[in-house]
This record gives structure tokens, sequence and C-alpha cells, in this order.
């Protein structure tokens, strides 16, 4: 009988070996890294395409000091800029560049595929599908 530290064991492998796939295709094809894209499409779907170097960081997951090195990157990319919050002058915002959104597209059909085939050769198709039916039982 399987433990649940052993199930937690092979899903965070499962994770880490689709991560790993999806990092490869970007830095390959696209030039960021799967932390940068992750950014990028935060930033996309946030209301004009900026939040607060805070909110970005609870987003990713990351702390402040590894959004900060994060948005560095993308700005000397041209990816993002940074800009004073008008009401708070302390609070900072990253916003999307044009370049940064074009960016983004151009790599997202790359990341489907390589996110549907990691998926498929690691397990993580049968992991999703138990995932939606136990959210469709709830």
């Amino acid at each position: 009988m399987l433990k649940r530290s052993d199930s937690w064991l092979d899903l965070t492998q499962v994770v880490a070996n689709v991560e790993s796939a999806l990092a490869s295709v970007l830095q390959a094809r696209h030039g960021i890294g799967l932390s940068e894209y992750r950014a990028l499409e935060v930033l996309a779907r946030s209301p004009k395409s900026e939040l607060r170097m805070q909110e970005l960081a609870t987003h990713l997951r990351l702390n402040q000091s590894s959004v900060s090195r994060l948005v560095e990157r993308l700005e000397r990319d041209g990816l993002t800029i940074r800009d004073l919050c008008p009401a708070d002058k302390r609070g900072v915002y990253t916003v999307l560049t044009r370049e940064g959104r074009a960016r983004l597209e151009r790599a997202q059909p790359d990341y489907d595929s390589a996110l549907d085939a990691a998926l498929k050769e690691h397990g993580g198709e049968q992991l999703l599908s138990a995932q939606r039916s136990a959210a469709g039982r709830a």
C-alpha cells in the first residue's frame, strides 16, 4: 500500500520533470526561463498589465529579493519596465512592455505544446484527470 508521502514524492517528480522540459523549450526557442515566462504571463493577465513588485512575488511564490532579480532580467531584455505608484511614491510597479507581450505571445504555442508532451511523457495527464474528476465530484 502506498503511503501518502510516496504519492507526494511521485507528484513532485512529475512536476519537476514537466517544469524541466518547459524550461528547456523556452530557453532554447525564446531565450527566457520558466520564471520569466510565468512573470510575463501573470503580468499579461493583470489589469493594465502591471503589478506591484510584492504582488508579482506573491503570484510567483518568490521572495522580494528573487523577484527583484527576475524583474531586472526582464527589464534588461526590454520585456518589462518599473514605474512608481502615483498614489504612493514608495510603491514600485512592474509593467509589461509591448515587446514583453510579443515575446509571450510567440512563446505560448511552444509552451502549450511542450506542456502537453511533457505531461504525457511523465504521467501528468493521469494526475490532471484524477484532479479534474475529484473537483467534479466536489
